[in-house]
């Protein structure tokens, strides 16, 4: 019981540290950086550019080649550590009555946390001087689970889980379920900062949703080379009919829903 408290404590105390609080809100910037940069790939790639890889990796890759690179990437690492502190401690002292409820929020929290600090792993390889190959990851990761035994079993319920986060995001778009953790201005502002929301949370769903396909056919096919994570989901989409219409468009909510990130960087409320 002193454990609990203690630990509510440490994270209330946390939360209450004005410097925390601008560490975690120029997490959102970077985070809507990172966003930015992944649209404008996507979106070369809809239009026959696109070398770089359309994900986290393709993005400080690109970071890194710029003067002062290195700086900003170690300022993502900072920031994206802070903002999966904040969630951490949003786990901890989520008071939600309702039990379910309660943990579900905290699952969410902590899942949050585990991506912002996976990202911040990846910027701190490049923001060392390496690279990192984020698809050649997942496809290492799938070929692993796929040796295990029930790993085809294994693979799909990943799959599914991540088209699950996928489904949520487009939802969240829908219903503007974002709204509720951020205090917005009234007028013309709200309005643009509302769009660029429900935009790039639907947006980003897609080609979540595509990535957790791109695992389910991983497994019936026994084939890990198909689940490549985001770059992978992106480049499917230009291979369907009107592909090219389809990944610019996704690609534009990309960079809208890094847009967002700027503004909720301002106005979430923390």
């Amino acid at each position: 019981m002193n454990t609990t408290h203690s630990a509510s404590s440490t994270a209330r105390a946390a939360q209450d540290s004005k410097v925390f609080r601008v560490l975690a809100r120029v997490g959102y910037v970077v985070l809507g950086i990172l966003h930015i940069l992944i649209g404008a790939i996507a979106i070369s790639i809809a239009v026959g550019g696109g070398g770089e890889n359309a994900d986290q990796g393709g993005a400080l890759e690109k970071i890194q080649q710029n003067p002062g690179g290195v700086f900003l990437l170690w300022l993502i690492v900072l920031g994206l550590v802070a903002l999966a502190i904040w969630q951490i401690a949003e786990a901890i002292v989520e008071r939600d009555p309702d039990t379910k409820k309660k943990w579900g929020h905290r699952i969410k929290f902590l899942g949050t946390a585990a991506a912002y600090l996976a990202i911040a792993a990846t910027a701190l390889v490049y923001a060392l001087g390496g690279q990192s190959q984020s698809s050649d990851s997942t496809q290492s990761f799938s070929a692993r689970l796929l040796s295990a035994p029930a790993g085809v079993a294994l693979l799909v319920l990943v799959g599914l889980i991540v088209a699950a986060v996928g489904v949520a995001f487009v939802v969240r778009g829908i219903t503007r379920a974002f709204t509720k953790h951020l205090d917005l201005p009234a007028g013309k502002a709200r309005k643009g900062i509302i769009a660029f929301g429900v935009a790039g949370y639907i947006a980003k769903g897609i080609a979540v949703v595509v990535a957790g396909i791109l695992f389910v056919v991983a497994a019936l096919t026994h084939d890990p080379e198909k689940a490549g994570g985001l770059d992978a989901a992106l480049r499917s989409l230009a291979e369907l009919p009107f592909g090219a219409v389809i990944l610019w468009a996704v690609g534009a909510g990309l960079a809208l829903y890094g847009l967002f990130c700027f503004a909720r960087a301002r106005y979430a409320r923390m």
